[in-house]
């Protein structure tokens, strides 16, 4: 048993076709579990093109499901380049999603230049900012930054269960109870100045983690 442990562990990509099944089953237990309803009260959603999107990092079970296919196809997620980074971009690629492999820790660098390429194709670029290892619902500066050099606006985006478990990791993954409502909320766009002091980043980090708190329905508060 330890031998084929070791083995699989030892597999950095597994056979896309396998992803195909799972990511069925998540398409229909979410159409038929759960009750959705989508929050969009700037049009955010119709003129998502060119943003950076920032969503917390216990909130992406349903989250490309949630979304339509126009914009999945247009949207790159960034992920940790680290093999569970890979299963997660494979996943996803079944929904549409395309995937930038780089984190705060690994290949930031190399992800954010090809953020930057990606948004100045109009396409939009997608961060858990509080992702891959928290604190949970702290930002990273990464996606403001980004939003600095390149002039795209910041869209936050929470996806709000309305009972769910949460799971004793270092964000508490939530997993929505069945008949559960989820409600997808579109936040309203944040512009972010150029060429930002350091002191002046951090205060708009600190803008975008309160927009994205102030959209975020947290069952332990």
């Amino acid at each position: 048993m330890g031998y084929l442990k070791q083995k699989f562990r030892n597999i950095k990509k597994l056979p896309d076709w396998l992803y195909w099944f799972p990511a069925f089953l998540l398409r229909l237990i979410f159409r038929s579990l759960y009750r959705f309803e989508m929050h969009d009260p700037h049009g955010a959603a119709s003129k998502s093109i060119g943003v950076v999107g920032v969503a917390w990092h216990n909130r992406l079970l349903f989250f490309a499901a949630a979304f339509p296919r126009e914009i999945r196809r247009n949207t790159l997620a960034v992920v940790s380049p680290s093999r569970d980074g890979q299963y997660v971009a494979d996943f996803i690629a079944q929904f549409g999603l395309g995937s930038l492999r780089g984190s705060s820790s690994k290949r930031g660098a190399h992800a954010q230049l090809a953020a930057i390429h990606a948004i100045r194709e109009r396409r939009n670029v997608v961060f858990t900012p509080d992702g891959p290892r928290g604190p949970r619902y702290v930002m990273k500066s990464g996606p403001v930054h980004l939003a600095s050099i390149t002039g795209a606006p910041i869209q936050p985006v929470s996806i709000n269960a309305s009972r769910c478990w949460q799971l004793r990791s270092w964000d508490r993954f939530q997993i929505p109870c069945p008949g559960a409502k989820i409600t997808l909320i579109m936040g309203e766009p944040i512009f972010i100045p150029p060429n930002l002091s350091a002191s002046e980043l951090e205060a708009q980090r600190l803008r975008v983690e309160q927009a994205l708190m102030a959209i975020t329905h947290d069952p332990e508060n």
